[in-house]
This record gives C-alpha cells, sequence and structure tokens, in this order.
C-alpha cells in the first residue's frame, strides 16, 4: 500500500470510528433510534461509501491518474492539514450536538436546536467536514474523477441540508429562522478566525 491509502485508512478510521462511537452511546443512552431512514440520508450514504471506496482504490496505484503533476509533497501537505480540519470540525460537531444529533430527519422526534460552540459559525458543520474531506482525497490523489464525485456529493449534501432544514422550520419555528438568519449555512470564516473589517 502506498502513503497515499495509509494517510486516507488513518483519516476514515478517526473520522468513521467516532461517527459510529457517538450513534452507538447515544441510541444507548436515550434508548430509541437516532437513525432516520429517508431518501436523502440513505443515498448520501451509500454515497459517501462508494467515494471513500473509490478514493482508497485510486490511492492503490497512484501514477496512473494523477491529472495536475503538483508535487506529491505539496498535495500530501494540503491534503493533511485539510484532513486535520475535517477531523477537528467533526469532532466539535459531535460533542457540540450533544443528544441533538440525528443521522437523517426522524419527524416524529423533537430535538433541542444547538447554537453554541461550533454551530455559532455554521448550521452544517458536520457536513462541512465531509466535504473538507472530499476536497482532501480529490487534492492528495489529484484525481479528476474524484474531482466530479465531489461535486456530485455537494449536491447530495446540500439536499440533505435542505431536508433537515425544513424539519428544523417546522419544529422550532421563529427560533430556527432567527438562528438562520443569524449563522450561513455552511461557514462564516471571518467569524471563525475572529477578523473583523477595518471601519
Amino acid at each position: 500500500m502506498t502513503q497515499d491509502t495509509w494517510l486516507i485508512l488513518l483519516h476514515q478510521l478517526l473520522f468513521q470510528g467516532m461517527f459510529f462511537a457517538k450513534n452507538l452511546l447515544l441510541e444507548r443512552r436515550l434508548g430509541h433510534p437516532i437513525r432516520g431512514f429517508n431518501p436523502e440520508a440513505n443515498l448520501s450514504i451509500a454515497f459517501f461509501v462508494l467515494f471513500i471506496c473509490v478514493a482508497l482504490w485510486l490511492s492503490l496505484s497512484p501514477d496512473t491518474h494523477r491529472t495536475t503533476g503538483l508535487p506529491s509533497g505539496l498535495t500530501q501537505a494540503t491534503a493533511g492539514l485539510l484532513m486535520l480540519t475535517s477531523l477537528g470540525i467533526a469532532v466539535a460537531s459531535l460533542k457540540d450536538l450533544g443528544d441533538s444529533w440525528r443521522v437523517g430527519v426522524i419527524e416524529e422526534q423533537q430535538t433541542e436546536l444547538i447554537e453554541q460552540g461550533v454551530y455559532r459559525f455554521s448550521r452544517n458543520p458536520y457536513f462541512l467536514a465531509y466535504l473538507l474531506m472530499f476536497a482532501a482525497y480529490t487534492i492528495l490523489l489529484q484525481s479528476f474523477f474524484l474531482l466530479v464525485l465531489s461535486v456530485i456529493g455537494f449536491g447530495l449534501v446540500h439536499g440533505m441540508i435542505l431536508r433537515e432544514e425544513r424539519y428544523l422550520a417546522g419544529k422550532h419555528a421563529a427560533d430556527y429562522e432567527r438562528y438562520r438568519q443569524r449563522v450561513p449555512r455552511y461557514l462564516n470564516l471571518r467569524k471563525a478566525i475572529g477578523w473583523t473589517p477595518r471601519s
């Protein structure tokens, strides 16, 4: 196996390990399902598995698909930074969402609207972590095919987000509308890095 393969495997071990641990512990504590079986979530999860498998397959023979000619050291460093960032955002997302964490939408359940922690900067930080993962693997492997899959993945993630927004608007009404007006769907970079423009 190549260095790229090991890097992807390590990232997935940490990323998916956190995901499954959170799901298992939360479901056991709450005593009811936390997985929604709506089409958007099912399709997206299947796509995430496909994307990761394709990335691993490409990483086994990197010289057959690189399209940019960039030095591997540069792409590994950039991808590594994006992977670390995605892990950090994922950890913060899982921690800050607490018992409101769900996989997909479960219409009959009422969850608390979370506005603190990483959710001050993004309404969808865990999905943002997935988008960073797409970017990291695409840069690492310099693959046009992964770039195409990343665009498709963004569309699927966006569809999941729109479904969740409808659910939250229905459950939290005016509170969610105020939150939506204050915090962007993906990221308020200025607020996240604490930068304010000079007047």
